[in-house]
């Protein structure tokens, strides 16, 4: 663990949405970002071919070479080039769960939607607890990703339902991975760049199918060196922004090297003290497309927001 300066300013912003879901409570109910099995748990899988590292005890080396020429990828080599992959594939639909603690009791926001990989942009609708035995319904928080910005609608603090908030992701000392309520498809992948310590946990069935699934770390700063450029300078402010040089996974593949799902715990300072939050992102319906149409000027609101 390294001594970077306390990123209140990205919890913060998080918790507009944490505060509004303080009242429910994440549990299992099979669609959770936890240790459970969460949104993972309908992720497809790839009918179960073996580990194209080894036995299952192997562990990969962070920096190895890549395979030889006429043999398949090395998981290691798999999992850095998630983004590579997803990109060449164009799209995906997608749905993420992000945990957080809010005054001792577990919070998961919830949201879905689709991605377009090649355009960097994408919609999600995030989804928060009830309250207290079903009181206090909250609306969705709808969401377009966007390069370079976050469009968030219905976000509460003040802004009318109607209107839409743009946030200025190359601001964030984050690099939008926790910002949102739910890290950015994109950059989930791209941070895995910098995995390292990988170890196969063995495969699992989602929905009648197999996945690989693998632990490990990522090193932000070695990901933001190996990122494509759109996202380099997002991954460099997250490397600065965390508490910690890594950030442990759980990455699920399918037999032809998709990501299916993939589980990042970001750690913070806080308060004194330090804040985790976990992120699970699950890609399936490869090639649907996904329109974002971004709001009109006219729709975007102008005036003050509360916390």
């Amino acid at each position: 663990m390294r001594g970077h300066r306390p990123t209140a300013a990205a919890v913060a912003a998080v918790a507009v949405l944490v505060v509004m879901a303080a009242g429910g409570c994440a549990g299992g109910d099979g669609n959770g970002g936890g240790s459970g099995g969460g949104p993972l748990a309908a992720a497809p899988g790839d009918g179960g071919h073996g580990d194209p590292t080894g036995t299952a005890a192997a562990r990969s080396r962070p920096d190895g070479p890549g395979s030889p020429p006429g043999r398949p990828p090395t998981a290691l080599a798999e999992v850095r080039g998630a983004a590579d992959t997803l990109i060449a594939l164009g799209s995906a639909r997608t749905r993420t769960a992000m945990e957080t603690a809010a005054g001792g009791t577990r919070v998961t926001i919830r949201g879905e939607g689709g991605y377009d990989f090649r355009r960097r942009m994408g919609r999600l609708t995030l989804v928060l607890p009830e309250g207290p035995a079903g009181t206090d319904v909250r609306s969705p928080v709808t969401e377009l990703l966007t390069p370079g910005a976050l469009y968030m609608k219905n976000r509460g603090a003040g802004v009318p339902a109607d209107k839409w908030v743009r946030v200025d992701t190359t601001a964030l000392p984050d690099g939008n991975l926790v910002t949102g309520g739910a890290t950015d498809p994109l950059a989930a992948a791209e941070l895995l760049r910098g995995a390292g310590d990988l170890v196969r946990a063995g495969e699992e069935r989602f929905a009648g199918i197999r996945v690989r699934h693998y632990r490990g770390t990522a090193d932000i700063g070695r990901a933001a060196r190996e990122a494509r450029e759109y996202a380099r300078d997002a991954l460099s402010a997250a490397a600065k922004g965390f508490t910690t040089d890594t950030v442990p996974f759980d990455v699920y593949l399918d037999e032809e090297g998709r990501l299916r799902g993939v589980r990042h715990r970001f750690t913070f300072a806080h308060r004194g003290g330090t804040s985790v939050v976990v992120s699970t992102t699950v890609f399936h319906g490869f090639g649907t497309p996904v329109p974002v149409r971004l709001p009109d000027r006219r729709d975007m609101y102008t005036g003050r927001i509360r916390g």
